[in-house]
């Protein structure tokens, strides 16, 4: 009998351990991440950016006419609205800003997008003392801002900052699908190539 009991406790506390570990288990809102991260891209560069904010404003409004008294409808609008802050609207401005002046050195060959979501000195020939200065500056506060942008995306989120580095990787994919053909990009093996 009591070597039943004991048997009956320990397998009462494995299922105790696995139901608790299956609880913590910490979710992440992919397709969230990665739908913000094309519009800010886009804003940032500038591509649809008016026709996307309108398509995102019919969709919530067809959530709240089609089933007003859900409570779907209304954390999908929450979620769907609450990855823009003060912080993040400063940030995507102050990178729309300096969108035209890295743009050339894209088209130069000079940067690159890389697989991790930053932009990357790839080539600095042809480019004087004071040049190779200012891309310089130009890539580390661009790099710094994207850097704040992902943590700031988690935060609006509510995703744990173990988790930005996920957040890199969708934002990666959004920015080299948004580079021009011609652009250099950084392939998952690390490798540059022009796009195409």
């Amino acid at each position: 009998m009591r070597k039943r009991y004991t048997v009956g406790s320990i397998a009462a506390v494995g299922l105790v351990f696995v139901l608790a570990c299956i609880t913590v288990n910490i979710y992440f809102p992919e397709a969230t991440v990665k739908q913000a991260a094309e519009e800010i891209v886009d804003e940032i560069r500038k591509k649809d950016a008016e026709k996307g904010g309108q398509e995102a404003v019919k969709k919530l409004a067809s959530l709240h006419e089609s089933a007003p008294f859900s409570l779907v409808p209304a954390a999908y609008a929450q979620e769907a609205t609450s990855v823009s802050t003060p912080a993040i609207r400063a940030l995507k401005e102050a990178m729309k800003n300096r969108f035209p002046a890295l743009k050339p050195y894209f088209e130069a060959g000079n940067i690159g997008e890389t697989n991790k979501g930053m932009v990357e000195v790839r080539d600095e020939t042809g480019l004087n003392l004071q040049a190779k200065a200012a891309l310089r500056n130009l890539v580390k506060d661009e790099n710094g801002d994207r850097a704040k942008l992902y943590a700031e995306v988690a935060k609006s989120l509510n995703i744990e900052a173990s988790q930005i580095e996920r957040i890199q990787k969708i934002f990666a994919e959004s920015w080299i699908k948004s580079a021009a053909a011609g652009w250099w990009i950084q392939q998952e093996d690390n490798t540059w190539v022009k796009k195409s």
